[in-house]
């Protein structure tokens, strides 16, 4: 069992992923380095990290592809490392699976909090026993960590999952979308309310026409979401 946590960082810049690793050893983690997407993902295969800052632009595989390589085997923390701070950029990470995202140039410290913050919502779900959820047409399972509609395993990037699952466990109460912010993604995340209108706009083309199972995610405008059971 590892005694701290394992960042792979990946960037094509030496001088950034060495004062990034400098940084989060100060931290006590352990960190390790690849400049290529390629090479990000065979590091990921020989040793699969605790969680990985993946920059966008990389040589060999860029870093959309490197996170749907992740995504076909594993649901560790991804944090995006951007250049240009556009919202295509951050709703397309958002919808490959990853879990943050954060805008070069970045403050170190700023970087270190957000790694924490990921680090601590992925691996503080153990003290909350889930069970599975199921509804007509429906199964999500907190074991496997999947989505089963009409008996098909869906593809579903974890957070996707848990928006699902957070919604699901509290049937026809309304939540903001400041508080799936805080209840899903953490109290230190650092995005905007359009991650969630993403990850909905998602989940429902996931599941369509789900009304005839007497279940839906319904939008109360004004307000937020709910899973609503008529």
């Amino acid at each position: 069992m590892k005694e701290k946590p394992y960042i792979l960082v990946v960037d094509d810049d030496p001088n950034i992923s060495q004062l990034v690793k400098l940084y989060l050893e100060k931290e006590g983690y352990e960190v390790r380095t690849a400049q290529r997407g390629d090479d990000a993902v065979n590091e990921f295969t020989r040793l699969p990290p605790d969680l990985m800052l993946l920059d966008v632009m990389l040589p060999g595989m860029d870093g959309y592809q490197v996170l749907r390589s992740v995504r076909k085997s594993s649901a560790i923390p991804v944090i995006m490392l951007t250049a240009r701070d556009e919202t295509f950029d951050k709703v397309l990470g958002l919808e490959l699976g990853a879990d943050d995202y954060i805008t070069k140039p970045f403050d170190t410290k700023e970087l270190v909090a957000r790694v924490k913050a990921v680090l601590r919502r992925s691996q503080g779900g153990e003290e909350e026993k889930k069970t599975d959820l199921s509804f007509p047409g429906l199964t999500v399972s907190i074991a496997e960590y999947a989505a089963y509609y009409e008996g098909r395993r869906l593809d579903m990037p974890p957070k996707e999952l848990e928006v699902l699952y957070f919604l699901a466990s509290s049937p026809n109460q309304v939540f903001t979308r400041e508080q799936l912010l805080k209840q899903v993604w953490g109290f230190d995340f650092f995005g905007d309310s359009r991650t969630v209108d993403v990850h909905i706009k998602r989940l429902r083309e996931k599941l369509p026409d789900s009304e005839k199972y007497g279940w839906s995610i319904h939008t109360v405008r004004g307000v937020g979401y709910k899973f609503e059971l008529n």
